[in-house]
């Protein structure tokens, strides 16, 4: 069992912390939670960000919520980890046929379903005790946030954009981070929500194309697949609608020059990535999606600057 428990995933960096120093019988959970590439958690939080800044821009009295803030990140952790094990109990069979994804713990046997299903539980409950921190109505649009959660493994089966229901339940983030500060939701955030799904679109498509030939022998849908030759400009036009919509939420929230002109770092970021594609690449992709981290934390830097300004 101990030789189970230290068999790293195919897709995490190599000698990533869960590897080198983790307990033995918590590797495959931390695993499963994906805590051996939390690319995933930040992606998650800095819509959340975004949408405390944004708040903060637009009632700039009131300061920027660095509390909620530490509840956000936190709970990023906590539902990532629950999505990404609801994910794999549900995706299971298929992950077993995909080689990027056939060694995580439930198909190479590191856990069962049954002890995936209790450790979602686990976090699933601790994730209700961050979102009862906040107001009721970003505590029924948290709730309200878990379907999309539950219909999105589903949805590589039925339809050719997974992405987009990806982009949804990602996004949300946004909602929350506004929503948290005001008690409600308006233009600012709604125009947020909508750029942040398609940046998310956008690069899970680049996600995907690492498994572009597995998908198609096993018959699962993606934008990757659905774009094909043409991913480059597909994404670059879900690149620019994304910046656009950004620009429209600060300007609706009464920002004004400084972001526009600090968000081009971002805008940069994006276009690298378009500009440097190279699905052939082995390696490619994953760089290209990994680097939206810094988009997120560019267009943080520029909310919060317009809000200090």
């Amino acid at each position: 069992m101990s030789e189970i428990h230290s068999a790293p995933v195919a897709d995490a960096q190599k000698d990533n912390w869960v590897d080198r120093y983790a307990p033995a019988i918590a590797k495959p959970y931390l695993r499963l939670a994906r805590w051996d590439r939390p690319i995933g958690v930040w992606l998650l939080f800095w819509p959340c960000i975004w949408g405390l800044a944004l708040a903060a821009v637009a009632q700039p009295d009131w300061g920027f919520g660095w509390y909620h803030a530490i509840l956000m990140l936190i709970g990023a952790g906590l539902m990532r980890g629950a999505g990404c094990t609801f994910n794999d109990i549900v995706d299971r069979d298929i992950d077993d046929k995909v080689a990027r994804t056939r060694s995580r713990p439930i198909p190479s046997g590191q856990v069962t379903a049954k002890e995936a299903l209790a450790f979602l539980v686990a976090q699933a409950l601790l994730g209700a005790i961050i979102l009862f921190q906040f107001n009721r109505f970003t505590v029924w649009a948290g709730v309200a946030s878990l379907v999309l959660v539950a219909i999105y493994p589903f949805m590589k089966r039925i339809t050719w954009w997974p992405q987009l229901f990806l982009g949804l339940a990602f996004s949300y983030g946004a909602l929350v981070g506004w929503s948290s500060q005001t008690g409600g939701l308006a233009w600012p955030a709604v125009l947020l929500y909508l750029g942040t799904i398609l940046w998310v679109i956008g690069y899970d498509t680049i996600y995907a194309l690492q498994d572009v030939e597995d998908d198609a022998l096993v018959g699962v849908k993606s934008t990757a697949r659905l774009f094909g030759e043409n991913v480059r400009p597909a994404v670059a036009v879900l690149y620019i609608a994304a910046f656009l919509l950004w620009q429209a939420a600060n300007l609706q929230a009464g920002g004004g020059a400084l972001f526009v002109v600090l968000s081009l770092v971002a805008g940069g970021l994006m276009a690298w990535q378009v500009y440097t594609l190279d699905p052939q690449n082995p390696g490619n992709p994953l760089l290209r999606f990994q680097n939206n981290h810094y988009v997120g934390i560019a267009i943080s830097l520029a909310l919060l600057a317009e809000w200090a300004w």
